[in-house]
């Protein structure tokens, strides 16, 4: 029998990047509960997080503008209305984020700073540190949430399953190194995001393989978009898995992409090194599949303010022996964003009652067919707020029957990673994709440790067969051209199956984007 946590009727949040931490801290005083994986800081998506956050505040700058650039990357897959406020509400999230302790890197005269990312027509990057925007985020969010007595944090305990009783959330069923516990609630936050541990190069963390979309596939829930995976074109190209990542604030600043003869291969390309980053992903990975290398050469840009302004890149860059200001850095595309996720509503409610979702694990709408640098953190901040009044708005339901449960062997993707990596990568192909669909199938079926992890690249690789389009981070190599009609698909976790087991592959819901 699985002890019940001795808190019962609390609100539950599952994850503690940025998304989870902040939502915690908007639902304060309220009590809650957060569940962390690991040590809260130590570990998550957010902490590799480098970019910084897109928000409209410079005098040139604009809401219309940013919101303008957004849609141009989604690439006819956003929800405008919810771009448009996600968007709006940029330069209040990060105010309050200030207020929490966060250190914004400014000019002299107290100006914040502001870079310059991919398919941005402004400098509107705000980061800390240079380099280490997700990281500052986390430290000053975590020691928040630490010092908030209504936030019970529960550490090194990862959730296993969602209990649902009459089509709603009833519990939580989590273990950890002291065993398993059930922890009885009616309302959950699924803020574990991340799924890229699924392919052999990934900059995530090892444990991201998708846990939050397993839980929320398993509980009957409805995900949107998930065959667009963004794949980040300049990781370091080292054996270290994760990868490290090579922050696009790099080309902002005037770093470019060669090969081994020194040729700039994308100089012909609209938009160059600072293209969309599917754009750049499909440029860099069709060079390397030609037999060449590829290097990011900031010798010239930034070149010797190269360590002031990227102090975390220049030093990991200097433990495998690259100086980056005399010397190109080697790289390649890795799996790096899921636009993805739990299909959500404006306020992170999903298609269960009881479940909500934000940060990287929820679908807004936001990032469409290709999220817009930068995006990521401040949709995680934003909606974190949305979220928590959502959650606190909804009248508790105490569940009167007694929950009987198991808790899960722990997931392995590794017997994943070479199915998705092959089939799902930069650009598919439908015979590949179908490969991958036979494979995954035994594993997903299974209830073994392989389990989790198959059940989302299955669905993945269905959403993806279905889209015979080339579309934003979704490239099929057997259909080349984007269909005239954008259009966005949910998928279930039953009708997955269904389609995985027959050949006929049945019509995914089918939603028209705003």
């Amino acid at each position: 029998m699985i002890p019940i946590f001795e808190r019962p009727g609390r609100p539950v949040i599952i994850g503690a990047g940025v998304a989870g931490l902040a939502t915690a801290l908007r639902m304060a005083p309220q009590p809650v509960v957060l569940l962390s994986r690991a040590p809260i800081g130590l570990e998550s998506s957010s902490i590799s997080a480098q970019g910084g956050m897109a928000a409209s505040l410079g005098a040139d700058d604009d809401p219309a503008l940013h919101v303008a650039d957004t849609l141009a990357a989604g690439d006819g897959l956003c929800d405008q209305v919810i771009v448009e406020r996600i968007v709006r509400a940029a330069p209040a999230a990060i105010e309050w984020l200030e207020r929490m302790g966060v250190e914004f890197d400014r000019a002299p005269d107290r100006a914040m700073h502001l870079g310059l990312e991919a398919a941005h027509g402004r400098r509107r990057i705000v980061h800390c540190h240079g380099d280490a925007t997700g990281q500052e985020l986390v430290r000053a969010l975590a020691a928040a949430v630490r010092a908030t007595p209504s936030i019970s944090v529960l550490e090194r305990l990862e959730a296993r399953r969602l209990v649902i009783e009459d089509g709603a959330i009833a519990g939580v069923v989590a273990a950890g190194p002291a065993g398993a516990v059930i922890l009885e609630t009616d309302r959950v936050v699924l803020a574990a995001g991340g799924l890229g541990s699924l392919f052999q190069d990934t900059t995530n963390p090892s444990g991201s393989f998708g846990q939050g979309l397993a839980l929320a596939a398993r509980a009957g829930a409805e995900l949107a978009d998930l065959e667009f995976i963004q794949f980040h074109p300049t990781a370091l190209d080292r054996a270290a898995r994760p990868m490290k990542l090579i922050s696009e604030a790099v080309r902002g600043e005037g770093a470019l992409l060669i090969d081994e003869t020194g040729h700039r291969f994308l100089a012909g390309q609209p938009g160059a090194e600072l293209a969309p980053r599917d754009v750049v992903a499909r440029g860099v990975w069709r060079h390397l599949a030609a037999g060449h290398r590829v290097f990011l050469d900031a010798r010239g840009k930034p070149g010797r303010d190269f360590a002031r302004r990227f102090p975390a890149i220049e030093s990991f860059c200097r433990a495998v022996g690259i100086d980056p200001a005399t010397q190109p850095i080697p790289v390649r595309p890795a799996a790096h964003y899921h636009m993805g996720g739990v299909a959500v509503d404006a306020d992170g409610r999903s298609s269960i009652a009881g479940l909500w979702a934000c940060g990287e694990a929820a679908c807004t709408g936001l990032h469409g067919a290709n999220r817009l640098a930068s995006n990521s953190l401040t949709e995680a901040v934003v909606c974190a707020g949305w979220t928590a009044e959502s959650v606190m708005g909804s009248p508790a339901r105490r569940n009167r029957r007694p929950i009987v449960a198991r808790a899960p062997a722990p997931a392995d993707p590794s017997a994943v990673r070479p199915i998705l990596s092959k089939a799902l990568g930069v650009v598919r192909d439908g015979d590949a994709l179908r490969t991958a669909v036979a494979a995954l199938l035994p594993l997903a079926s299974d209830d073994g440790a392989s389990s989790d992890p198959a059940i989302v690249g299955l669905m993945i690789a269905i959403a993806a067969l279905r889209r015979e389009e080339s579309r934003g981070a979704h490239s099929r190599a057997d259909f080349p051209r984007r269909a005239e009609a954008a259009r966005r698909a949910t998928l279930r976790l039953d009708d997955a199956f269904t389609a995985a087991r027959d050949c006929a592959l049945p019509s995914m819901t089918l939603a028209r984007s705003a």
